[in-house]
């Protein structure tokens, strides 16, 4: 067993946050367009497990997560990091893995250079964790494709998406297997987004409502075979409750550095914050979290790695680094006190930022249930 990140690996988080830290300034991240699209694309960000026909790097799992956390780790803006990897993870994956050869080519490369935008439209108001109470339909329109009717609700990237990957019913009668996947170009006729939703953190990835009335779609804009939109749908979650997170690990890496730099600059009676136990310690807890999280994530990657995903591996991962997100948030606030609670330090952002961990992509609950199943209970 052999923990270390080989000399390639390495490399490639290093050359990652060198690119990030170049490409992407502050500003730009938080700045909404096509700007900073490009920019991500130009820094390789947006093609890292896409194939290399259309230009992205081909990566699997593990290094498309190790990239992910140094991404995490240059990029103060997490909201955005969270953008691109939906964009990634959410959209590119099953495109790449289930779309015709007609459709990646009209639509990959646009993806990994960030010309094109993707959002994921899966949610609906009464479907968040029951994905069966789905209510958007696809229907036959005589010709080979489909008609596309429903609503979608927090489509991450969807108010300035060129493209929608969303899910509809197909058949009302075969439950999980009549769910069909399809990739819609925002600009069709019957295809219309929301203003961007307001909401507690993530604030450079902008939420909206996606309403499809009447949208007709054609047949090779399907992903996969009809019916097979659940199946669709697990892939690319297996990918984006995986590799997405790791983005977290980098922020809480960036947020020990903060913290530390903090307690051992700053003097109170007399000594430093950091010879306090009461502060050192919770430093070191914060730190614990951290790493057992970043081994659970790195072995579920290396797992599915190794041709055997393991949905109780990436559960465990999943709980583990959202949970110690928010844990380690709280006691960054705390540690850094009235500058950690000022919008200003960036602290109490980083708390926000988490707390949508915890519900996103499989909530903490669902996940600790796929756990105890995986436990035979």
């Amino acid at each position: 067993m052999h923990f270390d990140l080989t000399p390639v690996q390495r490399s490639l988080q290093e050359q990652t946050a060198a690119r990030v830290a170049d490409a992407l300034p502050p500003e730009l991240c938080a700045m909404p367009g096509r700007a900073r699209w490009l920019a991500a694309g130009e820094a390789g960000l947006l093609g890292l497990c896409l194939p290399a026909e259309h230009g992205g790097a081909a990566l699997g799992m593990l290094d498309t997560a190790l990239a992910l956390e140094a991404f995490g780790r240059a990029c103060e803006d997490t909201g955005f990091a969270f953008a691109v990897a939906a964009h990634l993870l959410a959209c590119g994956v099953p495109i790449a893995a289930h779309g015709s050869p007609e459709l990646r080519d009209e639509l990959l490369g646009g993806l990994v250079a960030g010309r094109l935008i993707a959002a994921n439209a899966m949610t609906e108001d009464g479907a968040g964790s029951d994905v069966s109470a789905m209510a958007t339909t696809a229907r036959p329109d005589g010709e080979g494709g489909y008609v596309l009717d429903g609503e979608k609700s927090w489509a991450s990237n969807a108010p300035e998406a060129d493209v929608i990957v969303t899910y509809a019913i197909t058949d009302p009668q075969a439950g999980f297997l009549g769910q069909t996947a399809f990739a819609v170009a925002a600009s069709l006729d019957g295809v219309g987004c929301s203003e961007p939703l307001e909401k507690m953190g993530l604030d450079s990835c902008l939420a909206g409502r996606v309403h499809f009335d009447r949208c007709r779609v054609v047949a090779h804009h399907r992903l996969g075979h009809e019916g097979a939109g659940q199946a669709v749908f697990q892939h690319s979650m297996g990918w984006e409750r995986s590799c997405l997170f790791a983005i977290y690990l980098g922020q809480m890496d960036r947020q020990i550095a903060t913290c530390s730099a903090h307690v051992k600059g700053r003097r109170q009676f007399g000594a430093r914050l950091s010879e306090r136990q009461a502060v050192s310690h919770r430093i070191a807890d914060m730190i614990g979290r951290l790493e057992a999280a970043r081994m659970l994530l790195y072995r579920a990657c290396w797992m599915a790695d190794a041709g055997g995903h393991d949905p109780t591996a990436t559960a465990l991962s999943k709980v583990a680094v959202s949970e110690a997100a928010v844990a380690n948030g709280t006691d960054a606030v705390q540690l850094l006190g009235a500058a950690g609670y000022a919008c200003a330090g960036g602290v109490e952002r980083q708390l926000r930022d988490a707390l949508g961990a915890r519900i996103f992509s499989g909530t903490s609950e669902i996940q600790r249930e796929l756990i105890a199943r995986g436990a035979g209970l």
